[in-house]
C-alpha cells in the first residue's frame, strides 16, 4: 500500500508539474485546458470537466500563493 501512495504521489507531481508548464505557455486558457485535457485522455486518465476545471484553479491558486 505504501509504494502505490509513492507511486500515486509521483505520478500526480509530474502531472501538476505538466500542467504548470502548460500554463506559463503563451496560449489562451481555453487552448491550454483542451491541451490538458487531450494530455491526460492520451496517458489514459479520464476526468469530467468540473474536476479539470477544479485541478485547474488549484494550479492557479497555488501560482498566486508563491508569486505573492
Amino acid at each position: 500500500m505504501k509504494n502505490l501512495n509513492i507511486i500515486l504521489a509521483v505520478l500526480g507531481g509530474a502531472l501538476a508539474g505538466a500542467a504548470v508548464g502548460l500554463l506559463f505557455a503563451p496560449c489562451k486558457g481555453s487552448d491550454t485546458r483542451a491541451k490538458i485535457k487531450e494530455y491526460l485522455k492520451a496517458h489514459g486518465i479520464t476526468l469530467k470537466q468540473d474536476q479539470i476545471e477544479e485541478l485547474a484553479n488549484q494550479i492557479e491558486a497555488e501560482l498566486a500563493n508563491k508569486s505573492e
